[in-house]
């Protein structure tokens, strides 16, 4: 008997990315939002979340790919949400989290738990096989979109970037860049903003494949069709094992560290800018969306 929470056919009420089962054993979510490049705000973090859920929960489902519909997989974090505070508290919270409607910088730490650093990391503990696929730009909050996926199929006209040093902050919230691309590598990418493009990323191991932007999906497919063959169990038991190894290395720690130090760095920015971000790096665009919140 599965323990499907909805049955296939069933269309559950996502405004910001779609859920469907292409093929027996696999299901995917798509992000849905290409008119602002698929940018991540508070409602589109927690859907994404529940369709998670609904695959992990699944278990006629042994494969969950993250796809995005558009030019670009996404362009990280929606800076020009007005009300994310607001927003989040009309949802039901995931993580042992206090602080959500508390005065100074233990709200913004909260929030930033919550549906940043809490749900990259829950997303990388889904316990079955997560396969995504980016094509175009794949920029800070992207990361954490693909990074906590096993696998990555990148189009070759894929590029990922954690610019966030250029808006005077330590690197996005979900800090495993040393993981994804090596120590001097992380750096260099941290220090300068600078992309990395889909067969840079193929060489420092960062992503499985490369293929032309037409085939992507069809080759996320093909791999998914593969793994879904295997045992259910053996794959949860080998993902476990896998990511032990990371985990050993001390990754959640550094991880939490780099967070808190993030937090820092916002709260040094309101001092200082009077905004959670150094301005002064930021793109003409995001600075007017930005001056449009406050």
């Amino acid at each position: 008997m599965s323990n499907s929470a909805l049955p296939h056919s069933a269309s559950p009420d996502f405004t910001s990315l779609l859920y469907d089962v292409p093929e027996p054993g696999i299901a995917r979510i798509t992000l849905n939002k290409p008119n602002v490049a698929n940018a991540q705000d508070t409602n589109l973090l927690y859907e994404l979340n529940t369709a998670f859920d609904r695959a992990a929960h699944d278990d006629d489902i042994r494969v969950i790919i993250l796809a995005a519909n558009g030019k670009h997989f996404s362009a990280g974090h929606d800076l020009s949400e007005r009300d994310g505070h607001d927003t989040l508290r009309r949802h039901e919270t995931v993580a042992p989290v206090c602080g959500f409607g508390c005065a100074g910088a233990e709200a913004q730490m909260a929030r930033e738990e919550e549906i940043y650093l809490g749900f990259s990391d829950r997303w990388r503990n889904i316990p079955k096989p997560t396969i995504a696929a980016v094509q175009g730009k794949c920029i800070a909050g992207g990361l954490m979109l693909a990074w906590p996926c096993d696998i990555i199929i990148a189009a070759d006209d894929a590029a990922f970037a954690d610019p966030t040093v250029s808006f005077g902050v330590c690197g996005h919230e979900y800090f495993t860049h040393v993981w994804e691309v090596g120590i001097r590598k992380a750096k260099e990418m941290l220090f300068t903003s600078d992309e990395i493009k889909a067969e840079d990323a193929l060489r420092l191991g960062m992503v499985n494949q490369v293929v032309p932007r037409a085939e992507l999906m069809e080759a996320t497919l093909a791999m998914a069709r593969k793994i879904a063959k295997k045992s259910r169990f053996a794959l949860k038991l080998t993902k476990l094992a896998v990511n032990g190894v990371q985990d050993a290395q001390g990754r959640e720690i550094a991880m939490r560290n780099a967070f808190h130090l993030h937090q820092l760095a916002h709260t040094h920015n309101l001092k200082v800018f009077d905004m959670l971000m150094d301005p002064t790096g930021l793109p003409e665009a995001t600075r007017k969306a930005l001056a449009a919140r406050s």
